[in-house]
């Protein structure tokens, strides 16, 4: 009994090391470098700190009128507020630059993820950012969500 213990702990010691090893090559991956500088570019960025900020009081005004729904007088107004913020936000450079460094790390994980659920089954789900995942079987079985 011992010895099967000493075994599975040195397979997850081991495992946990290899494990260690992959989170470093990430770390030192382009990808992640690429995220990091676009993010603090984008923190230390006066236009999106000023818009970051307008957006939040936007946004807080809209889940006021959330609450009473559709009927609020300024339902309209403040959603549309909040997009247009969105919207200005989203056309800075930094910003654009910032997302896509995200999403390209964010495929980087998912491969990862996607690579060790595979190597242990083919039928292991992995979980994704994805709002729209693509399935293995296309849609076409009872078995897909």
């Amino acid at each position: 009994m011992n010895a099967v213990m000493t075994t599975e702990s040195l397979d997850l010691s081991d495992l946990l090391l290899h494990a260690y090893d992959i989170g470093d090559s990430i770390i030192s991956s382009s990808d992640v470098q690429e995220y990091l500088y676009w993010k603090q570019a984008a923190e230390n960025d006066e236009q999106v700190i000023s818009l970051s900020k307008l957006l939040a009081k936007k946004k807080e005004l809209w889940d006021e009128c959330q609450r009473f729904g559709r009927f609020h007088p300024d339902y309209h107004a403040a959603k549309e507020a909040a997009e247009h913020v969105q919207q200005q936000m989203d056309e800075l450079e930094v910003v654009r630059r910032f997302k896509l460094a995200e999403q390209r790390l964010d495929e980087l994980l998912y491969t990862v993820s996607e690579t060790i659920a595979y190597s242990v089954s083919e039928t292991i789900k992995v979980p994704s950012n994805n709002p729209l995942p693509s399935s293995g079987c296309g849609g076409n079985c009872s078995s897909c969500g």
